[in-house]
């Protein structure tokens, strides 16, 4: 929904204000919709409409989640905005029903969000949110924006004040130092992974390609330039600095980690444990799904049928030194094998650089509430277990995110799968009720050492029971 508000109705407090409108902050409106009696609440996002990862909505690429990992379902399976509900508004229960499908297509989930964001109130696209300050005189948080005509450019602007903040501006693609003069140059055929599908046509027309990262991304990218080139012509290099194509964790209490027991756990660890154990846990959230591993193997396999080998290379273990242009045309990659030590060079028509995201930067936006942001030792924002931002005490109001959480959260930050609890979370405390009561345990694990007393044991009796058996 796209449209504007009079500035009469803004100066109306809102009791929530959401900057950014990707599935995550789309599950918050959804839920927020569904309290009793309402409340106040409107979402600003610059795009002039809903988009999610349009670039690599691959046909056949699916969700690495169940699709019960909607918007809404894991915190009201009743809400209209199910994707089930989409199902029925769009007469497909039935073929749904028989299609046994737990994981989805990506392009039928960004269908599914398109159509919440079409029909849900509140949410106004096209509008640049510029900054955000705390007022202590209105004890209210002012969001400055810029109204964006269809082509982009300003149109008017606005304020609006809110008693809440919910920050889900997303992700933005990460380009390595040593490529970012080539993927910034024009004409240079170095594309990130996010703008995949734009540039098909011209990677399948490369004489010889090169995918960089070991993800899910890389993965499917890849499979698809290697369908569509030629038996025995193929020409593909897929190079990762991981040291292997790892298959994603997927077990079944490996996934445990996805939970909000384990989300808790996390959250009370020492900062210094914390910052260690992320990236160790790499393999939870970025190796490879093995349908799709299968997949690629498979489809080297059938390659060699009728006798050779595919021209395809798969090295893991390697860096990109440097980068530069060959000629015009070409581009030459300076590799490094981080076990072996050797260094060579790799000349290649397109590269596809499936390099993953980081957090979008948010300080110039939020650059008025900086003398009251509380940091860690490592200059990072400080986040309570309800997704706040920590701030001074004098600020009455509270700042949650959704998605820049990591380093106090956890790896389930930017899961789909807890986008529903996150959102139930972040209204209980907005509205200080309990209009989503949360389930109190959610895992067969029992992450930490935990002790309980038996209360019926007189006090001088009493010893401390492991919940975990030696």
């Amino acid at each position: 929904m796209t449209g504007t508000t009079p500035q009469q109705d803004l100066d109306q407090p809102h009791d929530l204000v959401g900057i950014g409108i990707g599935p995550f902050n789309l599950s918050l409106a959804a839920l927020a919709h569904g309290i009793p009696g309402g409340i106040a609440a409107t979402f600003y996002e610059q795009k002039p409409s809903f988009q999610w990862h349009p670039g690599l909505l691959i046909e056949g690429a699916t969700l690495q989640v169940p699709f019960l990992a909607d918007l809404v379902t894991l915190a009201d399976p009743a809400s209209p905005w199910s994707f089930l509900s989409y199902l029925k508004s769009r007469e497909r229960l039935f073929p749904f029903y028989f299609a046994e499908k737990f994981h989805i297509h990506r392009a039928e989930y960004d269908a599914y969000c398109r159509w919440v964001s079409e029909r849900l109130p509140g949410l106004n696209f096209g509008h640049q949110v510029d900054s955000v300050r705390w007022n202590p005189e209105r004890r209210l948080f002012e969001v400055d924006f810029t109204q964006l005509d269809t082509d982009g450019e300003a149109e008017a602007l606005g304020r609006a004040y809110t008693r809440n903040v919910v920050l889900g501006v997303g992700t933005e693609p990460y380009v390595p130092e040593p490529l970012k003069p080539l993927a910034d140059a024009p004409g240079v055929p170095v594309f990130h992974s996010a703008d995949y599908l734009a540039h098909r046509d011209t990677l399948l027309a490369a004489g010889h390609v090169t995918v960089i990262g070991s993800g899910q991304s890389g993965a499917e990218i890849f499979l698809d330039l290697l369908r569509a080139r030629p038996a025995g012509a193929e020409k593909i290099h897929w190079l990762a600095r991981t040291e292997a194509f790892a298959p994603m964790e997927y077990s079944k209490l490996g996934l445990e980690h996805f939970t909000p027991d384990y989300t808790r756990y996390f959250h009370a660890l020492p900062e210094p444990v914390r910052a260690e154990l992320v990236p160790r846990q790499w393999q939870l959230h970025k190796g490879i799904d093995t349908d799709t591993i299968a997949a690629i193997h498979d489809e080297l396999y059938r390659r060699t049928l009728h006798g050779g080998w595919p021209d395809a290379v798969l090295t893991p273990g390697v860096r990109v030194r440097t980068a530069g242009r060959v000629a015009t045309t070409q581009v030459e990659l300076h590799l490094e094998h981080l076990q072996q030590g050797t260094r060579s060079r790799l000349t290649t028509d397109a590269v596809v650089l499936a390099t993953g995201y980081r957090e979008r930067p948010v300080d110039r936006m939020l650059a008025g509430l900086d003398p009251y942001l509380r940091h860690d030792s490592a200059g990072r924002a400080r986040v309570d277990q309800h997704y706040r931002l920590v701030l001074d005490p004098s600020v009455t109001g509270a700042v949650h995110v959704q998605n820049a959480e990591k380093h106090t959260h956890g790896v389930g930050a930017p899961d789909l799968g807890l986008a529903a609890w996150r959102s139930a979370t972040i209204l209980n405390s907005v509205t200080g009720k309990e209009p989503y009561p949360l389930p109190r345990r959610t895992a067969f694990t029992t992450f930490g050492l935990e002790t309980r007393q038996a209360p019926s044991v007189p006090a001088q009796d009493r010893k401390l029971t492991p919940l975990v058996q030696q």
